[in-house]
């Protein structure tokens, strides 16, 4: 479809209609199938005036045809024209929203690098903050630990010579701990004896492995046979310790009322030896 058509919003019916027109206008009608090389201004201004020149000459025909032909020709020029500042009207339009959108793009895409900006700027200040917080903090400890070493080491001069014997027998102490210590190492060293696998193979290691397992198995059925011999013992005494309870607390009720038995009886031979007299 032409420029002009598609402008004016003409259908190929109206076209083949109105080519009789434009050749009375003396405008080819194979310019309305062909796409204009200029801008939309320069095409229009270079056909307006053919038109008009075209509308004012006279053409064969009766007065009242003339008439209502010029008028036909005027209304569709200015129909065209209406069409031509509309497109103009939309595009400048357009283009105007066009050029907005891209303002609030930029300004946007600087709104955000203003944003990322501030926010770095306040994540090196905290950063700063933690790092001298934390160099803080530790001019601090490495003081206290002075005024304390300070402390130690002014009261430790003030102890003087009962410092010098109490120095002796922690030493002392210390020495008797260490001793039990070496002592035990030496007696589990012996005890626990090279296992030696270092050169064995697989058939070899697994002899040892079973001897192992098997020396496990052992120690733990006599650790099982152990306990369960010291629940019963403990059942056992646990049984007999009731048993001289019960009877000893026996004994003491079985006294008691013997006791009172013996009472009871001597004094009703005192009453009746104060009667005879």
């Amino acid at each position: 479809m032409s420029f002009l058509c598609r402008v004016a919003g003409l259908s190929l019916r109206d076209r083949v209609r109105n080519s009789a027109i434009w050749e009375g206008l003396g405008v080819d009608p194979l310019l309305l199938h062909m796409e204009p090389e200029e801008p939309v201004e320069v095409a229009w201004a270079s056909i307006k005036p053919k038109l008009l020149i075209s509308c004012s000459r006279s053409v064969n025909l009766p007065v009242c045809c003339q008439d209502i032909h010029r008028k036909r020709m005027e209304k569709d020029l200015l129909e065209l024209q209406t069409l031509i500042d509309v497109h103009f009207e939309q595009r400048k339009k357009e283009e105007e929203e066009l050029i907005g959108l891209k303002e609030r793009i930029e300004r946007r895409r600087a709104e955000r690098a203003e944003q990322q900006r501030v926010r770095a700027e306040k994540e090196r200040d905290r950063q700063t903050r933690i790092a001298e917080e934390r160099q803080r903090k530790e001019e601090e400890e490495a003081k206290k630990r002075a005024e304390d070493e300070a402390k130690k080491k002014k009261v430790l001069s003030n102890m003087g010579a009962h410092f010098g014997g109490f120095l002796a027998k922690a030493e002392q102490r210390r020495g008797k701990r260490q001793t039990a210590r070496e002592i035990k190492k030496k007696t589990l060293g012996e005890r626990r004896k090279p296992l030696g696998i270092e050169n064995l193979r697989e058939d070899s290691l697994r002899e040892k492995a079973k001897e192992m397992w098997e020396w496990i198995y052992q120690l733990e059925s006599e650790k099982f046979d152990l306990t369960e011999k010291m629940k019963k013992q403990k059942y056992e005494v646990c049984s007999e310790t009731l048993l001289v309870t019960w009877s000893e607390s026996s004994l003491a009720a079985k006294r008691s009322t013997a006791k009172g038995r013996w009472e009871d009886a001597g004094s009703d031979d005192v009453s009746q030896a104060a009667a005879v007299l």
